[in-house]
């Protein structure tokens, strides 16, 4: 006799078992989520513990955390030892608190504030619209401003990706001869800060909203570029600063629809005067989307975008249709970390 999953196919990737594994995957960011909230991984980073002492420290049922533990090790995340210990692995020490490369606060923001977004999607695809305002009753960042943890997770969690595709970005966009950079709006300055890294003499200015940038300060200071960085409050849509090189806008544009994105890029055409370099760090989504690893991200941002914020990530035709009705021309697409490409206009 068969096992049901032989019998099935069950590594054909047209068999039904492997639909019902893709929609049965949301149990997995509600574990990770669990984890983060839990801080397990910090704790097993002590070393190996019994998920009875876990649950002791976290205080948690301690059967329904070893159930927890075990599907956790089968995503990688840890490793069960026997006897109810657990280790963690390399994999699982991503979801540690303010280590390299942690995305603890992704983890956080995605399993929490956005997982009940999620739950409207068919409102947004059916209407066109951000659905946030069905869970929150307000639309766009404004509903994250009625949550101050909420605001603070959200704004590690933009750090943490920032941190994570700020190398590829370094590497492979030569910033040589450009003086003086705008970041406009990018948050804690990760990107800008691994760029003034990078180019010794350059001279940069973090432009974003007042209360974001009092974290923002801290983080420019630590890292030891804060003689070589100013900080400017003010809102992208009424005008950014004027007299740089280069104005960079990482994952900025893919926030809003076209109308509000134009209205962004107008603000640093004007600012420019005529002259300098437009960077866009954002994804470039392919003419044609086909069944793949990178393809899955870029889809999962893009619905991403659509279902809390109306946003949206672009094809190449559609960054050069609107870099030329703000008055930019497209120039290159450089390839960078994560899925990301730096996008470059000039006047």
């Amino acid at each position: 006799m068969t096992r049901h999953g032989e019998a099935q196919g069950q590594g054909d990737a047209a068999s039904p078992l492997a639909l019902l594994e893709m929609i049965s995957s949301s149990w997995m960011s509600q574990a990770i989520y669990v984890a983060a909230r839990l801080g397990i991984a910090d704790l097993l980073a002590e070393g190996p513990k019994k998920s009875d002492e876990l649950a002791r420290s976290v205080g948690a049922h301690a059967d329904s955390l070893y159930r927890l533990m075990r599907g956790l090790t089968t995503l990688g995340l840890c490793a069960e030892r026997g006897d109810g210990v657990f280790e963690l692995t390399p994999l699982g020490s991503c979801l540690r608190a303010g280590v390299d490369g942690s995305v603890r606060s992704w983890a956080l923001h995605w399993g929490g504030s956005l997982w009940p977004i999620w739950g409207t999607l068919l409102h947004s695809v059916r209407t066109g619209k951000g659905a946030r305002t069905l869970v929150t009753r307000k639309g766009g960042f404004d509903s994250l401003a009625q949550n101050p943890e909420a605001v603070r997770v959200f704004n590690e969690a933009m750090a943490e990706i920032s941190r994570l595709m700020a190398e590829g970005v370094v590497r492979g966009y030569d910033f040589s001869g450009i003086g003086r950079i705008v970041d406009v709006g990018s948050g804690h300055g990760e990107l800008l800060v691994a760029i003034l890294r990078a180019n010794p003499v350059m001279r940069g200015v973090l432009f974003d909203l007042p209360h974001v940038l009092e974290d923002a300060r801290k983080r420019i200071e630590a890292a030891g570029v804060a003689e070589r960085c100013e900080t400017v409050p003010g809102d992208f849509f009424e005008s950014v600063p004027s007299g740089a090189d280069a104005y960079l806008l990482k994952s900025i544009l893919h926030d809003w629809d076209d109308e509000h994105s134009l209205v962004i890029l107008k603000n640093c055409h004007r600012a420019m005067a005529g002259q300098g370099k437009l960077l866009v760090v954002e994804r470039v989504l392919p003419e044609r989307m086909q069944a793949s690893s990178e393809h899955r991200w870029m889809a999962a941002s893009d619905l991403n975008m659509m279902v809390a914020l109306a946003g949206r990530e672009r094809k190449e035709a559609e960054f050069r249709a609107l870099f030329g009705s703000a008055g930019f021309k497209l120039t290159r697409i450089v390839p960078a970390e994560a899925h990301y490409s730096v996008i470059e206009g000039v006047c």
